[in-house]
């Protein structure tokens, strides 16, 4: 099943609705307002699967009115160094524990939205990353255990500014500009997606990124558990499982967005974003 979360108009802000995609269709989940707040009710792929609400034909769906899937997760982890590429690029050892840092929900926008180039930063890079949406509270789950908490899967580009990230030895900074971070178009099930499908990333027609998914160190599984004993996961709270190689900031000479850049961010099987760089 694929849930993904619609507005009313072509322009954040505006009201949402929570859909689910039939084919060439998106049918509305009445009396949910997005993704999230339907993964927090109990049975909710139940009430996914029978809704019969309105219906849009995706072709006439306008793509600024696809919204983050889920606009305002709870808490976004989001893990560094987790695929032996991207290690390898930037001159590090493969991790023993994940490597775990936050962004903050104001970052998000829709997969075909802008990316908020600020002017203070002049190194913002790409890292097209797989996304875990839960789909039930985890506190102290087993890696066994951890697959009944996952709702799905979706496609992210953690967008960073490297001047800021590495300011200090905290990236945190870097990472969570407002209005920086596709996430979407939609939400894959777990029964319908699992780890392996190739990722992408196409900078003004280049491929720079392109990996398995099944390249990670830490898996969905092992990162919610480990999560989950730090911190209860709950529904609708977001992990971001990391980048492949291929980023601009290891490239010699070092390669960077600019003001007009598109962003494409793409995951076989979990959808594609498209995304103007625009300075502000």
């Amino acid at each position: 099943m694929k849930l993904a979360t619609l507005r009313a108009e072509a322009r954040p802000g505006s009201s949402t609705v929570a859909v689910r995609i039939d084919g060439d269709a998106a049918v509305e989940i009445d009396g949910f307002t997005d993704v999230g707040a339907l993964l927090a009710t109990e049975g909710w792929r139940d009430t996914a699967a029978a809704a019969s609400g309105a219906s849009h034909a995706l072709a006439d769906i306008e793509p600024q009115r696809w919204a983050p899937v889920v606009p305002k997760p709870g808490k976004i982890v989001c893990v560094g160094l987790n695929y032996g590429t991207h290690i390898t690029e930037m001159g590090r050892e493969l991790p023993v524990h994940p490597t775990l840092f936050a962004k903050f929900p104001e970052a998000l926008i829709g997969p075909f939205d802008d990316v908020e180039m600020p002017a203070i930063s002049n190194e913002v890079d790409w890292e097209a990353e797989l996304a875990v949406i839960i789909g039930a509270p985890a506190r102290r789950v087993t890696e066994g255990e951890a697959t009944a908490h996952i709702a799905g899967y979706a496609v992210l580009n953690d967008v960073t500014m490297r001047d800021y990230q590495y300011r200090t030895l905290q990236w945190l900074q870097g990472k969570t500009f407002e209005n920086t971070t596709p996430f979407g178009p939609y939400l894959v099930t777990t029964d319908e997606w699992q780890l392996g499908p190739d990722m992408r990333c196409i900078v003004d027609g280049d491929t720079v990124q392109d990996t398995t998914t099944a390249d990670l160190v830490f898996t969905p599984e092992k990162l919610v558990s480990y999560i989950s004993d730090i911190v209860t996961l709950n529904a609708g709270d977001v992990i971001a499982t990391g980048t492949t190689g291929g980023v601009g900031h290891a490239r010699k000479p070092a390669r960077y967005l600019k003001d007009g850049s598109i962003l494409e961010t793409e995951i076989d099987g979990l959808g594609a974003q498209r995304n103007l760089a625009k300075s502000v």
